[in-house]
């Protein structure tokens, strides 16, 4: 693929505002049906349940759902059910499960598992015709459109919103509430912004940390996938207080690191964690949402998408073609 040729990574995460625009509408009623059948459950503990970049959308959610709601939110080992077959005590948890496809053997039998046990099951899935979309107790659609590239974008911003969105109204978040009608013309600023990653900047890069705190450590996860599927970098995501705890004994000078900056509650921490790391000789790059202004929980989905067209270009530039990953189908599926 030359060098002025759009990519489908490239394409469909520029459709992403105008995706997320006609999810945030054509969901509020559903999702307004959902909040009401959540509070009668009354879960004492949300249960995610995801691969891959659906695994770190779950990572977003617990932040988010702990920090607006108080509720605790643990990460399913799908292998429990699908490889060692135990049931799970899970009829007082909310059961979130979230996917593209909707296809792989091991999430199906995560949600077979967590029915059996009389969980309350909701599905965050692209795939309407799924069989989990079949099987869930409810369903929210990522209504994100057919994904041909390998790598995700739209589906995973997309499952973002559709988390803001419930949370939002879950938690009685007026503020947010509003925030969210602003999302969609937020993520379009975002995709004006100048880019924060080039090729130049990574070309000589062959491994990588990348640091976020909170909501930001949760998008972190989803950069160092994105870095190692695209471009072919060995990158590794941390939060910026965890690797302070053994991890920065790595850092040499010219140690080469991306900071996740997230203007929240966690920012102040996280700074000072980097700046401890940068005086140790680290070569920080830092990504950011430039002069935009948002709620602080939709700072982390407008960092995301100048990324993710960051790095396709910086793929592209090095020769990378971003839609054929190596070694990689769009539906994985795993036991």
């Amino acid at each position: 693929m030359s060098n002025n040729m759009t990519s489908l990574m490239a394409a469909e995460a520029a459709e992403t505002a105008d995706r997320i625009a006609e999810q945030l509408d054509k969901n509020l009623p559903a999702v307004q049906r959902v909040v009401d059948l959540i509070r009668l459950k009354r879960p004492e503990l949300v249960y995610m349940v995801g691969r891959g970049s659906s695994d770190h959308a779950g990572v977003f959610a617990k932040y988010l759902i702990e920090i607006e709601l108080g509720i605790p939110v643990t990460a399913a080992a799908p292998s429990i059910a699908s490889v060692y077959h135990r049931q799970l005590k899970l009829e007082k948890a909310l059961v979130l499960v979230l996917s593209q496809s909707g296809r792989s053997p091991d999430i199906l039998a995560q949600v077979a598992m967590a029915k059996a046990s009389g969980a309350m099951m909701i599905a965050i899935v692209n795939d309407a015709e799924s069989p989990l979309a079949q099987t869930a107790d409810v369903t929210l659609p990522i209504l994100a459109g057919e994904e041909r590239a390998v790598a995700a974008t739209k589906s995973y911003l997309a499952t973002l919103s559709v988390l803001l969105q419930l949370v939002a109204c879950w938690s009685g978040n007026q503020e947010l509430q509003e925030g969210l009608k602003r999302l969609p013309a937020l993520l379009r600023d975002a995709q004006a912004l100048p880019a924060q990653l080039t090729a130049d900047s990574l070309r000589q890069i062959s491994h990588c940390v990348v640091l976020g705190r909170g909501l930001g450590y949760a998008i972190a996860r989803e950069i160092a996938l994105k870095l190692k599927e695209v471009c072919g970098i060995q990158a590794e995501a941390f939060s910026s207080a965890e690797f302070i705890h053994g991890p920065v004994t790595l850092v040499q000078p010219g140690f080469a690191l991306i900071s996740v900056d997230i203007a929240d509650e966690s920012q102040a921490a996280h700074l000072t964690q980097v700046a401890d790391i940068e005086s140790r000789g680290g070569l920080i790059q830092v990504l950011h949402v430039g002069g935009l202004t948002a709620h602080p929980r939709l700072l982390p989905l407008l960092v995301l998408q100048r990324f993710y067209l960051d790095i396709e270009v910086v793929a592209r530039s090095l020769g990378v073609n971003p839609d054929a990953p190596p070694g990689l189908n769009k539906v994985t599926q795993t036991v």
